[in-house]
């Protein structure tokens, strides 16, 4: 998902919900609490899911047609906005899909589709508003990575990777864009109540691993442990977020939500500051790979 609105009395918002394992969940509630600061939103979509946004309907929120994989099609939905409602003044780089698998057996056309969507979707979309906002000498840019972006997991190593190089990304922006008086901010979300789990758990029913197929089970739990009991409530993650990044002077990152499921935040920090083999020997405990085959 995508958001951009433009600064002034009525500023306007695009929506990218390309996350067909958040639909109705996080994109919407994007939507929602933008709207809810006074914001003009542009919600869009692929094509074929346009329909899904019907719920949307609200005075403050139009729709429109966005596929972050395309690059035809990125800068037409930038040009229509910036044609149609003026300036854009935020960007809300949301757009992914989730990708779980062991890397030495995963999809090679799988991988590049999360790194096709995940990374280079949110880097097109800078690429197309960044000259806008640099003639207006001001503007702000929220890349939204992961949690597990920083630590990474077993089985989810293509998704990981992808969500990771956000982080590197935004880092690099934020200070190539100061000359600019844009705002380049890191969004690093944990575990977001939603239908990720199952979405993952779909794409993983019919796979038939073969030299990981005595960890099966501990795939499946990797696809679906963001939705622990723990997981933050979307509605809250969304506001909390919004409000930040429309502060006069947005944090350079938004941490909010626990790890893995019911993995809390301490934890996170702690692994984070952990040696190799201190974080090796939790994920392999953790995920079923403490055991020789």
């Amino acid at each position: 998902m995508l958001l951009m609105y433009g600064l002034g009395t009525e500023p306007w918002v695009l929506v990218q919900t390309l996350k067909p394992h958040l639909k109705k969940k996080s994109p919407a509630e994007y939507c929602r609490a933008f709207a809810g600061q006074n914001c003009r939103v542009v919600a869009s979509d692929i094509p074929q899911r346009m329909d899904d946004m019907l719920d949307l309907s609200s005075d403050q929120i139009e729709k429109i047609e966005l596929d972050v994989s395309s690059d035809e099609r990125v800068p037409s939905a930038v040009n229509t906005v910036i044609s149609k409602y003026g300036h854009i003044g935020v960007l809300l780089n949301n757009a992914g899909i989730g990708s779980t698998g062991p890397l030495a057996e995963f999809s090679l056309d799988a991988i590049k589709k999360a790194w096709e969507i995940n990374t280079l979707g949110e880097l097109r979309m800078v690429q197309q508003v960044v000259p806008h906002m640099a003639s207006w000498r001001r503007g702000s840019i929220a890349n939204v990575g992961i949690v597990v972006g920083r630590v990474l997991t077993p089985w989810a190593g293509s998704y990981c990777s992808s969500k990771a190089a956000p982080h590197a990304m935004t880092n690099t922006l934020r200070v190539e864009l100061g000359p600019f008086g844009i705002n380049a901010v890191l969004v690093v979300p944990g575990a977001v109540r939603s239908n990720f789990g199952s979405s993952n758990l779909e794409r993983l029913r019919n796979h038939d691993w073969k030299i990981y197929k005595e960890f099966k089970d501990a795939i499946a739990e990797r696809a679906r442990s963001s939705q622990g009991s723990q997981a933050t409530d979307a509605k809250l993650f969304a506001r909390n977020v919004v409000k930040k990044v429309l502060s006069p002077k947005p944090s350079k990152q938004i941490v909010f939500g626990p790890m893995i499921g019911d993995y809390d935040n301490f934890l996170f920090v702690v692994l984070s500051w952990s040696p190799l083999w201190v974080k090796d020997m939790f994920f392999s405990t953790r995920f079923n790979l403490n055991k020789r085959v």
